[in-house]
């Protein structure tokens, strides 16, 4: 695996921008302090990567950022004079997708930071993505402009209207061509439908349809109406008092429209089928993985919160990422996951430092590659990890500009524990830097291409040719 292009993912910013924020917290003693938005200062700094998406084709490459920005990456085509190079990836499109806003009601300041982006797949010559922040989902089309209109009757070349008695003669306005320009416009706003801040939106496999998540609720909107969404999951319980846990990620099935996930901060999965009923409060299966007794913590229950969850493209299969584990689940065995691969297990013994740091409250997104045979997920120092489901085979690897030059192959990395036994490259996990974290990845639909978020660059990484993924 080389790198291919690290680049920012927008414009940096000189001067960081100190705001009240939402305590992102996924569960435990300080649930009840992120759902009341308790504002505590954060410094915010705006080029800080939030979200990656490939498209449907993978020509694509969308990044959200905590300025509001989205920065829209294209595949160059490959090079007729080196036939065995791949494409790389270059800025296509940047444009502002979310403003901060103020709610004067809650006295709310709701942050521009885009959470999730995601793409409709392709029905014409335009594209179209959703991108939403904490509280508005706005969907947006990409287009290309490469020619222009002349000759207007009522018009002259500045576009200001004639005086209709100079004109004497009839003509035909004519294309031309002009540079090419990619124009990016909003084509709907879905706004005013959630009290608690904005997790996940998935689109429905019926290409009419998406749901957006919240801490407790999940509506269900199409994609032609605004102004009305139907709520199909709410665990707000009567009393919030009694509130016990809340929804953290949520996606559709790829294949049957009317099944969806949604995980939980008890680090349990529940499928719905929208056929049974119009809420789907009853689930219609209930993953979970029984807890052993003897393990049992004060961070049991925070580290076992799901923080994504996403179905293989196959559809059979679960994959979800805690704060220790990622987690293979067949859709057929509830009882316990099918696989599970220990990310960076030499952290338990740093959970205290961690909780007291707030790292342990990170949410780790995961991703399948196209043929649903390795999965991949991030970690600490810039550290990402991939497992293969064949040979059980995995490796962990950096991102950082030091590391990975361009065209150069990745080294494998190695973490020691405490107190272990090292080797000439290993890192000891003392000296880890867990300001530098990978949060958000994304794997090519159909290549061995993958996106890497680290802080606020972007590092594009894809096979080497003729080599094994090791």
């Amino acid at each position: 695996i080389y790198c291919m292009f690290p680049t920012k993912s927008s414009i940096c910013c000189t001067k960081a921008e100190v705001k009240g924020g939402q305590v992102n917290r996924g569960t435990g003693s300080r649930l009840h302090a992120k759902l009341n938005h308790t504002q505590v200062p954060v410094v915010l700094t705006p080029d800080i990567i939030s979200t990656v998406e490939f498209n449907h084709t993978g020509e694509l490459l969308a990044t959200g950022d905590k300025g509001g920005r989205v920065v829209i990456f294209q595949r160059e085509p490959e090079s007729k004079t080196e036939p065995f190079s791949q494409g790389e990836y270059n800025v296509y499109s940047t444009f502002q997708s979310h403003e901060p806003e103020f709610d004067y009601l809650k006295s709310l300041e709701i942050e521009e930071k885009i959470n999730k982006i995601r793409w409709l797949p392709q029905q014409n010559a335009a594209h179209f993505l959703l991108s939403t922040n904490d509280k508005t989902i706005k969907l947006w089309k990409v287009s290309e402009r490469d020619k222009r209109p002349e000759g207007y009757n009522l018009k002259d070349e500045e576009g200001r209207i004639k005086d209709i008695s100079t004109v004497t003669s009839l003509q035909v306005p004519v294309l031309k061509p002009m540079d090419l320009m990619v124009e990016v416009t909003p084509r709907r706003v879905f706004a005013n439908a959630h009290t608690y801040h904005i997790n996940s939106i998935s689109v429905n496999s019926d290409y009419e349809t998406y749901m957006s998540a919240d801490d407790l609720r999940i509506n269900l909107w199409h994609l032609d109406i605004t102004d009305r969404s139907f709520n199909i999951v709410d665990i707000k319980p009567a009393n919030m008092e009694d509130l016990t846990e809340v929804i953290t990620a949520a996606e559709f099935h790829p294949h049957h429209c009317n099944l969806f996930v949604y995980s939980s901060s008890k680090g349990t999965l529940r499928l719905c089928d929208m056929r049974e009923a119009a809420l789907c409060d009853k689930h219609s299966k209930l993953f979970e993985e029984p807890e052993d007794p003897s393990a049992r913590s004060f961070f049991s229950e925070i580290i076992s919160s799901v923080s994504d969850v996403k179905f293989s493209h196959s559809g059979r299969y679960l994959l979800t990422r805690d704060y220790l584990t990622a987690k293979v689940w067949d859709l057929n065995m509830e009882s316990k996951p099918l696989e599970t691969y220990q990310v960076h297990d030499y952290l338990r013994s740093k959970l205290c430092s961690l909780y007291e740091n707030d790292c342990i409250f990170d949410k780790f997104e995961c991703a399948w590659n196209g043929s649903d045979s390795v999965i991949m997920t991030g970690a600490y120092n810039n550290f990402f990890r991939m497992f293969d489901r064949n040979t059980k085979r995995d490796v962990t690897l950096e991102a950082s500009r030091e590391s990975s030059k361009p065209r150069a192959v990745l080294k494998p990395r190695r973490v020691c524990a405490a107190g272990g036994k090292r080797r000439k490259d290993d890192i000891s996990v003392d000296s880890l830097d867990f300001t530098k974290k990978i949060l958000h990845t994304a794997w090519h639909p159909n290549e061995n291409i993958i996106a890497i978020a680290a802080t606020n660059n972007l590092y594009i990484f894809q096979d080497k040719l003729n080599s094994e993924m090791h």
